[in-house]
């Protein structure tokens, strides 16, 4: 079983969540079931692949795409969100390129000893990930102004704010609802041989 809650197929979906099925479709012709365990209220489905796409597939972001990867496997560990990690650490381990960097970063999100892989701007947003999802009622100005101490501007925080607060809330949705990756095709590139995306991920 794929999730708890009833999740309706493409054959069963009548015109309306058809055409929210069609926006959330992955280059493979499918629906992941991250988005089609939205299928009962397709205007969630719909507010989810938006948020998604803009959160973590903008061309206008400036976090490189590895660490904004990273970030959301750090997140997804912490939450013990094993759909998202599976997902994005395949996606993560793509954009590092390198076998033995990727380890690394892996035992070190892992063990939660972030410095033994990362300095500066990047662990200061690890941190940052760390602190928001764990302890959300404990942040401060203090720990923006550690982010821009680190050298990150104003619109870079945001973005390492909004995949925090993005994964927090797909980790939730899907541990909440026992989503499983049962069917999916998972992460977002179709093998370690591609020079780049080939279309969009649809969230996770």
């Amino acid at each position: 079983m794929s999730a708890w809650i009833r999740m309706i197929s493409d054959e069963e979906a009548d015109e309306g969540l058809r055409s929210v099925l069609n926006l959330a479709r992955t280059p493979h012709g499918t629906v992941d079931n991250v988005m089609r365990v939205h299928s009962l209220r397709p205007s969630t489905m719909e507010g989810h692949c938006v948020l998604y796409r803009a959160v973590l597939h903008d061309a206008g972001n400036e976090i490189p795409p590895w660490l904004q990867e990273t970030l959301a496997c750090y997140v997804s560990i912490l939450n013990d969100c094993k759909y998202s990690l599976a997902n994005h650490w395949a996606n993560a381990c793509h954009l590092i390129g390198d076998k033995v960097r990727a380890t690394e970063i892996r035992s070190a999100l892992e063990d939660r000893c972030l410095d033994r892989a990362f300095t500066g701007e990047q662990l200061a947003m690890l941190r940052y990930a760390e602190k928001l999802t764990l302890r959300p009622q404990d942040i401060e100005e203090d720990d923006i102004l550690e982010l821009k101490e680190a050298g990150l501007d104003d619109g870079r925080i945001l973005e390492a704010n909004q995949i925090v607060g993005y994964f927090n809330y797909a980790n939730r949705l899907l541990n909440g609802l026992g989503v499983t990756t049962e069917g999916d095709v998972v992460g977002y590139y179709p093998n370690e041989d591609d020079e780049g995306p080939n279309g969009e991920s649809n969230g996770d």
